[in-house]
């Protein structure tokens, strides 16, 4: 019978694991930029700039500046 310690220390389980950390590491690094761009926009700061400083794509500031 498989138990869930023998599943952990398979290698599926294991990628499995380091790439769903990943993608959770790079949804918050995302909503951290998120939110610094909607901070200095709310400040008057250009989009460029914005863009630059948060390595967000303009289209994605621009739409954060129509919402406010």
């Amino acid at each position: 019978m498989l138990r869930l310690s023998d599943l952990k220390n398979t290698k599926v389980y294991q990628e499995a694991l380091k790439e769903g950390e990943e993608l959770g590491e790079h949804r918050g690094e995302q909503k951290a930029k998120l939110a610094v761009a909607a901070k200095l926009l709310n400040r008057d700061m250009a989009v460029k700039y914005v863009a630059e400083i948060t390595e967000l794509e303009i289209e994605q500031v621009r739409q954060i500046a129509k919402q406010k």
